[in-house]
């Protein structure tokens, strides 16, 4: 170990001043003392002697939460509170232990996947010579893939765990490892917490090198058989129909053409092709509004709208760069001159659940078994939708898919029909338990083309479902709180919408306030206690005047940010002009929404 005597004086000094916190001053120390760290120690000496105590600051002020679905944040090569070798590592570490003490004796195995992102190769690699190191064997997709084909991989060789390396939409700069359960959904209760327990307790990171693993057949790359069987899944999805649709796909670059092409012409679409400035795999997100490959964002469409009116196209797809979400923009009316619009996340999910039912309802398929599952912040609209074709829907759940997956469990599969959630994750069949832009596009597609040979697109047809079951209207937004400040702020308001919620929002009184932390009794079986923790979290719901307002706010699990969530509907009306009550509801929602930012900005 070198003598690091200067550095550490620095250090104390500046936490004296003030200008590092005692969160960051101590992490740092260990960096510089503790044998483990000592690959790191010397660059984090070189940032202390050029008092780079801001930066120093941020990278260290906590140990980046190993969360219930990994870890995710901005890349630097030091750093506590940064994704780096040593971060990576202790992460796969941790779930190596915890998977060896869950399942003491058994030969296990873990199926590896990663994106297109700066250094997801290397961390894939790096994962996997950790897990052969400790004893397993890792089915290894040895080219770039999605999300869902990783879930797929898992319950396709029947693996333990997974990891994939991805931060889904963040920007270029992060990067992450999401992990997965021998389900192929995220890791639920109780398994979270004590794997997370295990990452905080790694020291040391037995692993081995990549090739050597490979040499030894520890790694077996399984690309092209997995490839064949998921495309084979997504197929399955598929329902016999009308296939004239000219379709223009984007995956932003990322890793979506290695999914949602092969599905779509599996399905037998034929007329389908990629946006050519989004065609290249490029982690700096080049052409791409912003740099952040995110659907959700109706900005990202515009380029593709111009081309595809240009070209005659009838519908526009996109995934991020996982591919595990998709967004879509389609003419508002037939006709070369239409205008076009983008769907929200809740509108697809809508558009999804109506199609899917009347298909299964036409085909005798359909039982009071059957369920379709979304989030407690997705639109109540699909809701309606089940009940009126005599099916569940289960909509109370946390944020976050692995609780849809977790559902799935528990309720059967055999009887799933789909699940959504609102930032445009949706799954359809029983060969992931994670949300699959894949099989959402061969679905969406076969109800666009069906709507064209009828006369329709997709926004006539939400339209007419406004008319059948009230028209419905959602928004969200996000108030960042970034940096060390940011987590006591966010606690802090989240403490005041508890004990203090506004008396009035949008100029309607909130008649009720939900707080969802509640306490998880002790239950025998994991499955029971997930699906309680699925119904408990760090949320709060207002109630609003009049039937369907409320608003739902909670911190991030991912990113450094409160999410607020608007929702507004009117009952049915089969002549109502959707269009004005749709403008109503909307004006009501930015009224919301601006009260709602003037109370955060009180905090």
């Amino acid at each position: 170990m070198m003598d690091w005597g200067e550095p550490l004086t620095a250090l104390s000094e500046a936490e004296k001043r003030g200008e590092i916190s005692s969160s960051a001053a101590e992490n740092i120390r260990a960096w510089l003392t503790e044998p483990y760290y000592a690959a790191y120690a010397p660059q984090v000496a070189e940032m202390i002697e050029a008092r780079r105590w801001r930066e120093l600051n941020d990278l260290f002020w906590q140990v980046i939460p190993f969360g219930t679905g990994g870890r995710r944040g901005r890349m630097f090569p030091v750093g506590t509170n940064a994704i780096n070798d040593r971060t990576i590592g202790e992460s796969a570490q941790g779930v190596a232990d915890y998977v060896k003490r869950i399942k003491p004796g058994k030969s296990l195995s873990c199926g590896i996947a990663y994106d297109t992102r700066h250094r997801s190769r290397h961390f894939a690699e790096l994962c996997a010579g950790i897990m052969a190191a400790n004893g397993f064997t890792v089915h290894f997709l040895d080219e770039y893939r999605s999300t869902p084909e990783m879930s797929f991989l898992i319950r396709y060789k029947r693996c333990d765990c997974g990891i994939m390396v991805t931060a889904s939409h963040n920007p270029p700069s992060d990067n992450a490892v999401k992990v997965y359960w021998s389900t192929g959904g995220q890791v639920l209760p109780p398994h979270d917490r004590g794997m997370i327990e295990c990452v905080k307790q790694v020291q040391e990171i037995r692993a081995m090198p990549f090739t050597e693993a490979s040499a030894k057949g520890l790694v077996v790359p399984c690309t092209e058989e997995v490839d064949a069987a998921y495309r084979a899944a997504l197929a399955r999805q598929s329902r016999p129909g009308p296939r004239d649709l000219r379709v223009l796909y984007s995956p932003l670059h990322g890793v979506g053409s290695t999914a949602v092409l092969p599905g779509l012409e599996a399905a037998g679409f034929e007329q389908v092709e990629v946006f050519g400035p989004h065609a290249e795999p490029n982690g700096d997100f080049p052409n791409v509004v912003d740099h952040v490959a995110n659907p959700e964002n109706p900005r990202v469409f515009d380029a593709m709208i111009d081309e595809a009116r240009r070209r005659g196209f009838d519908l526009v797809l996109a995934t991020d760069p996982d591919a595990d979400r998709l967004g879509c923009a389609a003419p508002v009316t037939p006709g070369a001159d239409a205008s076009w619009t983008t769907l929200t996340g809740n509108q697809i999910a809508s558009l999804l659940a109506d199609y899917l039912l009347s298909r299964s309802r036409a085909e005798a398929t359909l039982t009071p078994r059957h369920y379709v599952v979304e989030t407690l912040v997705t639109t109540r609209l699909i809701g309606r939708i089940a009940r009126a074709y005599g099916v569940r829907c289960i909509d109370d759940l946390m944020v976050g898919f692995k609780w849809i997956g977790g559902t799935m469990e528990y309720e059967g599969p055999e009887w799933f029909l789909l699940g959504v959630e609102e930032s445009y994750g949706y799954l359809v069949g029983d060969h992931a338990r994670d949300k699959d832009g894949a099989v959402a596009a061969i679905i969406l597609c076969e109800l666009a083309a069906q709507l064209k040979q009828r006369g329709m697109t997709l926004p006539m047809q939400l339209e007419e479902l406004f008319r059948r079951y009230g028209v419905h209207a959602e928004r969200a937004f996000s108030v960042a709180m970034p940096g060390a400040e940011g987590m006591t702020k966010m606690a802090a308001l989240m403490s005041k919408f508890r004990a203090a919620p506004p008396d009035r929002l949008g100029g309607l009184d909130v008649t009720r306030t939900h707080d969802l932390r509640r306490a998880i009794g002790d239950y025998e079986d994991d499955l029971e206690l997930a699906m309680a923790a699925a119904r408990s979290g760090d949320v709060v719901i207002l109630d609003l005047a009049g039937s369907g307002n409320r608003v739902a706010v909670r911190p991030s699990g991912t990113e450094p940010k409160c999410k607020f969530y608007m929702f507004a509907a009117e009952p049915p009306n089969p002549t109502a002009d959707v269009a004005a009550v749709r403008d109503a509801l909307n004006a009501r929602l930015e009224a919301v929404e601006a009260d709602l930012r003037a109370y955060a900005s009180r905090v």
